[in-house]
């Protein structure tokens, strides 16, 4: 009795523990939360806004020659695969990851990794990477975007593949995150084909659409790589104290019934010393 009463005790030690771990881990998501939710509020507008106006701009146009806008004629893709630096975040990075396998499935693809969980989870899958570079997500910067975006644009027009998808988690609210793949490239990809408003010229360049968009699209990339970024960090710290706040809870409740094993156990340990003495005394 007394060996099963220093077990649970030391169950009880080891728990709080961990809860304490679980429960500065929730603390410390929930500072930082609240700076990315707003980073990524205020990127939103702009991610959305720059995906819609080059999709118009490419379906309402006519005279475009640039590579950006041709229908893609190589059907490799290149994912940028945006996940966490760490784990203990739920099912974050693991339903991003189920998200690329459901994109990608029958397909020839490389990924460009970003984060630490998405390089290692592209080597343990033998995929081969367009750049191991980015590994740290938390350092990622907009000089980093445009480095990428550049890189990118680069490796398309050299024909290595021909589209290019954003595999991100969407940051909805503090208790919903949506993995989602998005394609970004040729511009093509972007146009509805049951859209049926007339095609016509909007805007004239100078001096010409495709140098115009030569300038422009690793902008618009980068623009899209950051605002996915910014997206993810916040969708990453967001599951990361929704599953601290969860294992936080649940070490209560078992810290709750082994404090109640132990006082039954001290409780029968202490009747049965005193039946033993009441025994002995009788037997006097």
């Amino acid at each position: 009795m007394a060996a099963n009463m220093k077990a649970v005790k030391l169950r009880i030690k080891s728990v709080q523990s961990t809860m304490q771990i679980t429960k500065a881990m929730e603390l410390v998501a929930s500072s930082k939360l609240r700076k990315a939710k707003e980073r990524a509020e205020v990127c939103r507008p702009y991610f959305e806004t720059m995906h819609k106006t080059l999709a118009d701009i490419a379906q309402s146009n006519t005279d475009f020659t640039s590579v950006y806008v041709k229908e893609a004629v190589n059907e490799k893709r290149c994912y940028v695969l945006i996940a966490g630096d760490r784990g203990l975040a739920g099912g974050y990075n693991t339903n991003l990851f189920k998200c690329l396998e459901a994109a990608s499935k029958d397909q020839d693809f490389v990924v460009l990794p970003i984060g630490k969980k998405a390089v290692e989870y592209s080597k343990r899958n033998g995929f081969v990477c367009v750049t191991e570079s980015f590994s740290e997500i938390a350092d990622i910067s907009v000089a980093d975007c445009f480095e990428m975006a550049n890189l990118l644009c680069g490796e398309f027009k050299n024909g290595e593949f021909g589209h290019i998808d954003l595999c991100y988690t969407k940051f909805v609210s503090m208790l919903s995150q949506q993995p989602d793949a998005i394609p970004v490239l040729p511009l093509d990809d972007l146009t509805g084909e049951n859209d049926t408003k007339d095609i016509r010229n909007l805007i004239l360049y100078e001096p010409d659409a495709s140098e115009v968009f030569e300038a422009i699209v690793p902008e618009y990339l980068a623009g899209l790589i950051y605002g996915a970024v910014c997206e993810s960090v916040a969708s990453e710290l967001a599951a990361r104290r929704t599953a601290m706040e969860a294992a936080t809870n649940n070490a209560e409740e078992m810290i709750e019934k082994l404090n109640l094993h132990y006082n039954r156990a001290r409780q029968a340990s202490i009747t049965q010393e005193i039946t033993e003495i009441v025994g002995g005394a009788e037997g006097v």
